[in-house]
């Protein structure tokens, strides 16, 4: 387990992190978020030594973080750090070898990665001739080569389309099902409901909520409405009371109710225009929480 606890660090006169606290257990996966400047960065790379907190400790497996021990890490950061005119297998085999590895294992272990991240007929490419995504999925098959114990990753959505983000996601839920303990940032913040059982929110340097994203997501007042109806006139939507209209699609609203609302009689309302094929209610999304308790 990663420990995180009571982390202080200044660089002059800003507080970066003020008494940051969380810990990661193996076969987690635990969803980082904090608006731009809250500490995110700072907190990871503390993990790695390469930032010296002024107070607080980070340990794994109730132990002080030693060399040893950061060799079974895996670290993903915001800043891409790969060599841009070695080709997309040496470089994770590089890597590797770093990691302990023989080059024949390193080497090994980096095809497999390239041919499950959909790169495999891109193993010789130099990575300057790499897309974004494809240099994103080389640099997480960095941090993955050597099966480590630990993965932190900085922001790895940032930037990706929809299918390399979706190839990242199922390698990240693959290493946690295998026993990792996986921790990453991210302001996609959809990407993060999807894989994430548990979130922790920090602002200013300091943890503002933490919990299961569905435990946070019903913390908050709020309920929406979501309705489909088939075949509904246009307006139909203002026979349903107790509720304001904040989104439209079609014969799909989505509602925001109102105080004391009545469940059974929005639904009367509902099936009175038309054939219902949807009809959710739900609370606020992680998004909203966010904004409410990083303000």
């Amino acid at each position: 387990m990663l420990d995180v606890h009571g982390l202080q660090k200044r660089f002059g006169d800003v507080v970066a992190l003020d008494g940051c606290t969380l810990s990661v257990q193996r076969g987690q996966m635990l969803g980082f978020l904090g608006p731009n400047g809250a500490g995110k960065t700072t907190t990871m790379r503390s993990v790695f030594g390469l930032v010296a907190p002024d107070a607080g400790e980070v340990t794994w497996d109730g132990r002080p973080i030693d060399a040893a021990a950061r060799l079974r890490f895996g670290y993903m950061p915001e800043e891409r750090g790969l060599y841009p005119r070695m080709t997309a297998v040496d470089q994770i085999a590089y890597f590797g070898r770093l990691h302990g590895m023989s080059k024949a294992d390193a080497v090994a272990a980096g095809t497999v990665l390239l041919r499950e991240f959909g790169l495999a007929d891109r193993a010789g490419a130099r990575l300057d001739e790499l897309s974004h995504g494809n240099q994103q999925r080389v640099q997480l098959a960095v941090a993955m080569v050597h099966r480590p114990d630990l993965l932190v990753l900085d922001e790895p959505f940032a930037g990706l389309d929809p299918v390399a983000a979706g190839v990242l996601a199922a390698a990240l839920e693959r290493r946690a099902s295998e026993g990792a303990a996986v921790l990453f940032s991210s302001h996609q913040l959809d990407v993060v409901e999807d894989l994430c059982e548990d979130v922790v929110i920090v602002n200013r340097g300091r943890v503002v909520a933490e919990g299961s994203v569905q435990d946070l997501r019903a913390a908050l007042p709020r309920r929406y409405l979501d309705v489909t109806v088939r075949g509904a006139g246009a307006g139909w939507e203002q026979t349903l009371p107790g509720g304001e209209v904040v989104s439209r699609s079609g014969d799909r609203v989505r509602l925001l109710l109102s105080d004391g609302f009545d469940l059974a009689a929005l639904a009367v309302a509902a099936e009175a225009a038309g054939e219902v094929v949807e009809f959710a209610l739900r609370p606020p999304d992680l998004s909203e929480v966010f904004a409410e308790v990083a303000r």
